[in-house]
């Protein structure tokens, strides 16, 4: 399946299922993956908002604010990942966040 085919497949599951959290997950990444990552925000954000101990949402919704220039509404979202990152024992993504944010 190309690239595009992705999004539009998972599009298609998140119509069917809007309060499915993977399927809107699934959907970031590939729109993501097509760098159409501000149509990926607000699919980030559900999945963040639905389980408040997903770290991988909250780290990818704040790298698409950055890249998107967003400073101000990325750095809550790091900030909150970096905290599910130290609760959670994620090393590696500790490591990356402290770096993001310090560079804030």
């Amino acid at each position: 399946m190309t690239a595009p085919g992705r999004s539009a497949h998972f599009a298609v599951l998140v119509a069917k299922q809007p309060e499915n959290e993977l399927f809107r997950f699934s959907l970031a990444q590939a729109l993501l993956a097509e760098d159409r990552g501000s149509e990926a925000l607000e699919h980030l954000e559900h999945c963040a908002r639905k389980k408040s101990d997903w770290m991988m949402p909250r780290i990818m919704l704040g790298k698409t604010l950055l890249a998107l220039g967003r400073r101000a509404e990325a750095k809550p979202w790091l900030e909150e990942a970096l905290q599910l990152a130290v609760d959670q024992d994620h090393q590696d993504p500790e490591a990356e966040l402290r770096g993001l944010l310090a560079g804030l």
